[in-house]
């Protein structure tokens, strides 16, 4: 599982550029609260691997999935969250999870890592507003 701004990353599958190669369907985990983007550890040799032969070749795009075999189960079983579940159904997770993360943060007097959960319970709970004032629309 990976972490991010105190809590998890979602799974899912995204194109990404190395060098002028846009690369599809790489398995990544994303944060949703500063959008940072990881290659999965799992596919990450495979993804440098195929990275630099493309890029070697001088192709422009490449699909991940037309090169590397990966099992897709294991890919998604590590990640908390994936990118095809309800927007709404990810937001509330990552609370919850956030909110059990400060609880224990409070435990051990970690002040710093309970300031970071804090501004991403803030961050999370706009977003969930945001989502519930546009599933009222």
């Amino acid at each position: 599982m990976s972490f991010c701004c105190g809590a998890s990353m979602i799974g899912t599958k995204g194109t990404l550029k190395h060098h002028h190669t846009h690369i599809h369907n790489v398995p990544v985990t994303f944060c949703p609260v500063c959008h940072r983007v990881e290659v999965h550890y799992l596919a990450l040799s495979e993804y440098e691997i195929l990275a630099e032969y493309a890029h070697g070749d001088g192709a422009l795009e490449v699909d991940f999935e037309d090169y590397v075999d990966q099992d897709a189960g294991a890919l998604l079983e590590n990640c908390v969250n994936h990118e095809d579940e309800e927007p709404i159904a990810i937001v509330r997770s990552q609370i919850d999870m956030s909110l059990d993360l400060l609880s224990f943060a409070k435990s051990i007097q970690d002040t710093e890592w309970q300031a970071a959960l804090k501004k991403r319970l803030i961050v999370l709970n706009s977003r969930r507003n945001k989502l519930l004032r546009r599933s009222s629309v």
